[in-house]
């Protein structure tokens, strides 16, 4: 592969709901360019796109996967990635260098509720993007409805750039019509436009112009002053609108029998911008924290970032990265400002599926990869030393949902914990954590079918196998009144015996621990204090009801008595946890809970179903919050109720909804749940 410019490179992220054909798509585009000599099929486990085990397996993209193409002397670099909402970890690495998207749309569902969650992505970052209306060949399709899902559920500003010739079986090609021919077949050969569509064909040429006008004033000027727009200001025109998010064009295509390809990716090449034209990339020193702007220029410091790692139990690591300023050549030294290291790059690369292209250097504003390189890892910005910057960070959502593992094979236990950390560096958006209360290791992730992604990959690349079980809650126990107790340790057996006696009184706080003495007239001697404290602290380590740290307690020692050759520190630290444990029949202890705040986002028409299930679950509404047609609904719930709620929550709403949770504090268990959790622990 050639090296190519900055004006010359489209960075284009592949998106759309489960099975609208991004892979499909992606495998057509690199056939019609002539990159690939064969087209590969999902169901035949052989694109280029999905070349995992795991997705081979699936029959569906689990991770994204970069596909460049050439096509008319323009570097497109697509990046296909996965449908399911549970891989936004994904979604979100790939739109952090994405300069435009191809959203995909089934042309027989139209608008699913996967488009509209990352159209939403889209959106939040201001992404030029592109629509095409795919598999225009299959049976039941009613075109003109799936354009009007598109603009009443995606945007009004969704303006069709082609007209579809047939559709079904009789789908044999579209009508451009900015260039006002129409394209039959695989060919990208051009025709007239059919008789019967040169009325609409002409409707949507003048609307577009309008767009075109409206993108400036001298456009608007000249425009209704009857000039006619040349085709490079129409050009620029429409690329001004798309990325002011004023136009987004819809293609119509079937990637299946490669109908519309072409023109999709003249769309790409003539109207999403180059990353010259996106503007700069805004970071800041390292030192003195002032924000630089770096252009897409060769001439500028080097700087790029790693947005992808991809793990190889043969290769090493592959990191992905973009090259945000400069030029980049094999063997060149760059900066790691956030480790403070500078290192040498080994051979770079592009990358297509899993194939490796070797090349000598990128320009600014390409994306590449490089292999073995341990010190980067995802979300690593690199520069020059002497012009350091640091890009911010992709901010990946909390995981919702967690299950318990463990090694099937006992020998396993440190491979299991070896692989996760390297699996951790393809995938920040799944989290790791051993509690020890409960003797449980923790995976938590977006879903269920994130969790067992990570899972297979682990099985399949480290060949280590787990069990899972449900995560267990992490309680607290406290007590709710105020009592005192006397705690008296006596031994005698022979010679130096053990003596210690204490009076505490236990009541309820706010804090933790709050440790406390009123002793007088030297009751307990000052020395023994610390070892009276020492002994309520791994006292309540673990607690009466069902072995949970005891919390929010406050113990004031007020009284006492002592020997002057038996008494020593052991006797004293006994003597207070039998003070604890006499004094608990007035104290009432119980156990407490955590609860968790969640913030569920879901459309309008499910808010009563999500507010009355969050009732049912014990949870309170604090309040809503509407944005972009959802509605954010804010609550606290006890964790032990959301659990599983990432399943529930996507059955309650065909899979619309989504949450993020985060801890807020702990609370007492209503009382009659009290037993059901103690018996439970103490089996």
């Amino acid at each position: 592969m050639r090296e190519y410019n900055t004006n010359e490179i489209r960075n284009v992220t592949i998106v759309g709901h489960m099975s609208s054909g991004k892979t499909t798509f992606g495998e057509s585009a690199l056939y019609v360019s002539k990159a690939i000599e064969k087209k590969g099929e999902v169901e035949k486990k052989n694109t280029v796109g999905d070349h995992t085990v795991e997705e081979q397996n699936r029959l569906t993209t689990l991770t994204a996967s970069l596909l460049p193409v050439e096509w008319k002397n323009a570097k497109i670099n697509f990046i296909d990635t996965p449908g399911s909402e549970e891989f936004v970890g994904e979604l979100e690495n790939v739109l952090s260098v994405s300069d435009g998207a191809v959203l995909l749309i089934d042309a027989t569902k139209g608008v699913e509720v996967g488009a509209e969650r990352v159209w939403l992505e889209l959106r939040k970052r201001n992404i030029p993007t592109i629509i095409a209306v795919n598999k225009m060949d299959k049976e039941n399709i009613k075109y003109d409805q799936v354009i009007d899902s598109i603009k009443d559920k995606l945007s009004k500003h969704a303006v069709e750039f082609t007209l579809p010739l047939g559709t079904q079986e009789d789908y044999t090609g579209l009508v451009e019509v900015l260039n006002k021919k129409a394209y039959q077949g695989e060919a990208c050969s051009a025709y007239d436009i059919p008789a019967n569509l040169n009325d609409k064909a002409e409707d949507l040429y003048n609307g577009l112009l309008e767009s075109v006008a409206e993108s400036s004033e001298e456009l608007l000027e000249k425009f209704f002053g009857g000039e006619e727009l040349t085709p490079e200001e129409i050009a620029t025109g429409l690329r001004t609108a798309m990325i002011s998010g004023d136009l987004f064009p819809i293609v119509n295509i079937s990637s299946n029998n490669n109908i519309g390809v072409c023109t999709l990716l003249d769309t790409i090449v003539d109207y999403l911008p180059s990353p010259k034209q996106v503007g700069f990339k805004t970071g800041i020193h390292p030192k003195t924290k002032e924000e630089i702007n770096r252009e897409a220029n060769d001439n500028a410091p080097v700087s790029g970032f790693v947005f992808k790692t991809i793990i190889d139990p043969f290769v090493g690591s592959v990191s992905l990265f973009r090259l945000y300023s400069g030029t980049l050549k094999t063997g060149q030294e760059v900066y790691l400002p956030e480790t403070d290291t500078t290192i040498k790059l080994p051979q770079i690369f592009i990358l297509r599926g899993k194939n490796q292209l070797s090349v000598d250097a990128i320009h600014s504003g390409d994306i590449a990869a490089v292999a073995k390189v341990s010190e980067f890892f995802n979300s690593i910005t690199f520069a020059e030393k002497k012009e350091p910057i640091l890009y911010p960070k992709v901010e990946h959502p909390t995981s919702t949902i967690y299950v318990a593992i463990s090694p099937k094979n006992k020998h396993d236990e440190d491979k299991l914990s070896g692989s996760l950390s390297r699996l951790r560096l393809e995938d920040e958006s799944f989290e790791t954590k051993r509690n020890p209360e409960t003797a449980q290791l923790l995976i938590g992730g977006q879903g269920l079918t994130h969790i067992g992604y990570v899972l297979e990959r682990m099985k399949n690349m480290f060949k280590v196998d787990v069990e899972t079980s449900d995560q267990k809650i992490v309680y607290r126990e406290t007590i709710r009144s105020k009592g005192e107790a006397q705690g008296r340790h006596k031994k005698q057996s022979g010679g130096a015996g053990q003596f210690g006696d204490v009076w505490i009184r236990f009541e309820p706080c706010e804090e933790d621990f709050i440790f406390q003495e009123e002793v007088v007239g030297g009751a307990v001697p000052r020395n023994y204090f610390p070892a009276v404290e020492k002994g309520l602290i791994e006292t309540l380590e673990h607690g009466p009801l069902a072995g949970f740290p005891v919390i929010r307690i406050k113990a004031t020692l007020y009284d006492g008595s002592y020997h002057p050759v038996d008494s020593n520190e052991i006797s004293f630290k006994l003597a207070a946890s039998l003070a604890f444990k006499n004094a608990l029949d007035k104290l009432r202890p119980t156990i407490l809970e955590p609860i968790m705040q969640v913030n569920v986002v879901i459309k309008d028409e499910f808010v009563g179903d999500i507010m009355g299930d969050m009732t049912k679950r014990r949870g309170r509404v604090l309040g809503m919050e509407q944005n972009a047609g959802y509605q954010e609904i804010i609550a606290e719930v006890p964790e032990a109720e959301i659990t599983k709620y990432a399943v529930d929550l996507k059955a309650m709403t065909q899979a619309s909804g989504h949450f993020s949770r985060k801890f807020l504090r702990y609370e007492e268990v209503p009382d009659q749940l009290v037993k059901k959790i103690i018996d439970e622990y103490k089996k």
